[in-house]
């Protein structure tokens, strides 16, 4: 499984919010062309690899987009004002590093804001918000930051390193979903080499973060007989949050989830449930179980398919998600592309 960790430093580095997951594509693209039969992408943009032949079709959906920024105004002394594309706490922004991308290349920014030295003392006790933060990109004015190709709608990603923590886990930007890219490319290995007897799709969706669009669109298409998305999912086993609130440990293996936003989103189909017990029973591969009230997943625009697919969400457990330093166990990462090769096997 040396692959998937390989696999997961090559595409968190690499960079593409939502909408802009082309970088991403054209990775994935090249190594699911190695193994699978069938490769392609849709009019939405979904990259889509097909392997395996039979009645049955199984569906595997990970999305390709991180969260991100996007220039909104560029003032006239060239500092960058933007918008959120995705969920991103404001507290979480200041003074980060990102990567302003344009057609003529990329330039490293900073995040700033008002200096503290300057703020009244009612200001230095209040969250700064987004809308007061502006983007350094050392640009001396607007015709300068034109000239250097950045424009309204120009994207941005935060700057972050693949760095090896104690204990085999590891940390950078993007986990959430380039782990589950990850896995999509280690099992087309793995199926390739041992076909299946049903058709697998293996799909990198696209704008999962701004509405779940990709999938949908994807799911239309291929209609499968059973679908999961492959995510991440938070831990409780750390300070701020309690077990209570988010009954994951990182470590303990990967997560099945058998509801999540309270409902609202996903509710596992009593087949798939049934699948997911059958093969943790069958192999002995610990799982982990979560009811959720908080974020959903690609599964739940999937379910909602046409007549309906059974659906389902398997997750790896991750520290401090819709940041630059999220944290995965690489052991979890293994266990959950083993739990999903045993599924597709048993399906």
């Amino acid at each position: 499984m040396k692959a998937l960790k390989k696999y997961i430093e090559k595409l968190s580095l690499l960079s593409g919010i939502s909408g802009r997951e082309s970088f991403v594509k054209e990775y994935m693209k090249k190594e699911l062309t190695r193994f699978c039969d069938d490769v392609y992408t849709d009019r939405f943009g979904n990259l889509i690899g097909k392997i395996g032949n039979g009645k049955r079709k199984f569906m595997l959906a990970a999305h390709m987009d991180e969260i991100g920024l996007m220039v909104k105004y560029i003032d006239d002394k060239g500092f960058l004002k933007f918008v959120k594309i995705g969920g991103i706490n404001d507290q979480m922004l200041l003074n980060q590093k990102v990567i302003v991308h344009t057609e003529k290349g990329d330039y490293i920014g900073v995040l700033g804001s008002k200096p503290p030295h300057k703020m009244k003392a009612e200001e230095k006790n209040k969250l700064i918000k987004a809308e007061n933060m502006f983007i350094d990109v050392g640009a001396k004015s607007r015709e300068d930051a034109e000239k250097m190709g950045i424009g309204i709608g120009s994207w941005i990603t935060f700057k972050s390193d693949f760095d090896i923590l104690a204990n085999n886990r590891v940390t950078c930007k993007a986990f959430d979903d380039r782990v589950g890219c990850a896995i999509l490319l280690y099992l087309a290995k793995e199926l390739s080499e041992n076909k299946p007897d049903c058709e697998v799709y293996l799909v990198g969706t696209v704008q999962e973060e701004v509405g779940l669009k990709g999938a949908r669109t994807s799911a239309f298409g291929i209609y499968p007989d059973m679908a999961f998305a492959v995510d991440v999912t938070i831990c409780g086993d750390h300070p701020g949050i309690s077990m209570e609130d988010a009954p994951v440990e990182m470590g303990k293996g990967p997560v099945f989830g058998i509801a999540d936003a309270a409902g609202r989103g996903l509710i596992s189909h009593p087949d798939v449930i049934k699948l997911v017990k059958k093969v943790v029973s069958k192999y002995e591969i610990p799982v982990q179980y979560e009811v959720g009230d908080g974020g959903t997943t690609d599964a739940t625009a999937i379910q909602l398919t046409k007549e309906g697919i059974p659906t389902g969400v398997i997750s790896v457990p991750s520290r401090y998600i819709h940041t630059p330093v999220e944290v995965i166990d690489i052991e979890d990462l293994k266990s959950t592309a083993k739990l999903l090769l045993k599924i597709i096997g048993e399906f």
